[in-house]
């Protein structure tokens, strides 16, 4: 007669019903000396979109509400982050070897690939095994202190980066940039899909470009076609946090390294989503 199930699949060798398979944790701890609460990635489809911006905005917001914020640029090839900040030079290490992040006029706590490099202009020529290696990298050996909201600034698409986010890092929630065009309800939903399947929470959508509003008249126009994100939310049960306009203002700033300094209004809703973070 079998013996009473105690429900401890690790002692047992029986193949029956009640067996549960184990998930394989592929997460990455923190360096000793490193604490982060929440890690929100900032996601898109396709390139071109506006994420690093997205992300910059946000970092700023959640910033000025008081919170200790980091970036993490996982666009290893293609980084912008440092640029939108005015952030040039290397970085320290500490005496436990752990890389220290360069720090904003706010205090916005970032790691990047061009704070690696000797010229911001060098390109970073590496095959995906490596790319995905120096994001886990930025990840446990950079020094994150007390951060309470980690913002993951990556690559577009679905590939060998987004992947190893949401296997090695504890993701809270990922925020998808799009930009109103008729393709674009295929590529949400692609990026859509791969958080699902990967169960990481959705927290909303944001459009940028979304329309060019006119400064004396203050009409607005669709300068890339009719959006279709109410429609594109809607049919994926997930919210609309912000669409932002086109203004030459904020290409400015970005360019001339102070976004922290743009007001930015049309962000508010999405700051607080993320701030509302549970």
């Amino acid at each position: 007669m079998a013996e009473e199930c105690s429900h401890d699949c690790s002692n047992c060798s029986e193949n029956c019903d009640s067996r549960q398979a184990t998930k394989e944790d592929f997460r990455v701890p923190l360096s000793a000396e490193s604490s982060v609460k929440k890690v929100i990635g900032v996601v898109s489809g396709k390139g071109g979109v506006g994420k690093s911006l997205v992300t910059s905005l946000l970092a700023v917001k959640i910033r000025a509400k008081g919170y200790r914020v980091g970036i993490l640029d996982a666009d290893i090839t293609g980084p912008s982050i440092p640029k939108a900040f005015g952030l040039t030079g290397g970085i320290a290490e500490t005496k436990s070897n752990l890389m220290v992040p360069a720090t904003t006029n706010s205090g916005i706590e970032i790691i990047s690939s061009n704070l690696l490099l000797e010229n911001d202009t060098d390109p970073v020529i590496w095959r995906g095994p490596v790319i995905a290696n120096a994001v886990k990298q930025f990840w446990s050996e950079t020094l994150w202190e007390n951060i309470d909201y980690m913002f993951v600034d990556m690559p577009p698409g679905t590939g060998d980066v987004p992947l190893t986010v949401f296997q090695s890092l504890p993701v809270d929630g990922i925020i998808i940039v799009t930009s109103p065009q008729e393709l674009v309800s295929m590529i949400v939903t692609k990026a859509v899909n791969m958080a699902r399947q990967m169960d990481i929470p959705i927290l909303g959508l944001i459009e940028n470009m979304s329309y060019f509003e006119c400064p004396d008249c203050k009409k607005k126009y669709s300068v890339f076609g009719e959006s279709h994100i109410d429609e594109i939310a809607s049919e994926a049960g997930i919210p609309v946090l912000a669409k932002i306009p086109i203004d030459p203002a904020t290409a400015k700033a970005v360019d001339a390294g102070t976004v922290e300094f743009l007001k930015a209004p049309w962000m508010d809703e999405a700051a607080e989503a993320v701030a509302g973070l549970k």
